[in-house]
């Protein structure tokens, strides 16, 4: 990890993100899932965010950002998941049978240099268990 720079701070601000759909309905898979990933990745770009891992499951989501300290997580939850919800909704008409798309809570922790690299670890693991690929 690389310590950022902005007009007046330097900083290294690591975000782990954890949020589910309602009802924790393992709607999050095939067209739905590639359409999340496509849009939050232009929110993040908007937000002047770096992805540093994310890991889309039918019934979760694992996101870990570097983020300027300008915006704060609650922001960060706050946006991602509106645009994402809204526009979701508009093009999956299913997804319009839950009262919301996404619950009003979530995870978040935050990481400096030595844990990132555990954190990423642990989301590939999630996607590699099945590969036998990690042993922890």
């Amino acid at each position: 990890m690389k310590l950022k720079r902005g007009r007046k701070q330097v900083y290294l601000l690591n975000y782990h993100f954890v949020w589910i759909p309602k009802r924790r309905k393992p709607v999050l898979v095939g067209d739905v899932a590639k359409r999340l990933k496509e849009l939050i990745e232009e929110k993040v770009k908007e937000l002047g965010l770096e992805i540093l891992a994310m890991e889309i499951m039918p019934d979760h989501i694992h996101l870990f950002v570097s983020a300027p300290p300008t915006i704060s997580p609650h922001q960060i939850m706050f946006r991602i998941k509106g645009y994402t919800s809204r526009i979701l909704r508009e093009e999956f008409p299913h997804l319009k049978k839950l009262p919301s798309l996404w619950t009003r809570s979530y995870f978040v922790g935050s990481a400096g240099n030595v844990s990132s690299e555990t954190i990423k670890r642990y989301i590939v693991c999630k996607i590699a268990k099945n590969l036998k690929l990690c042993f922890n």
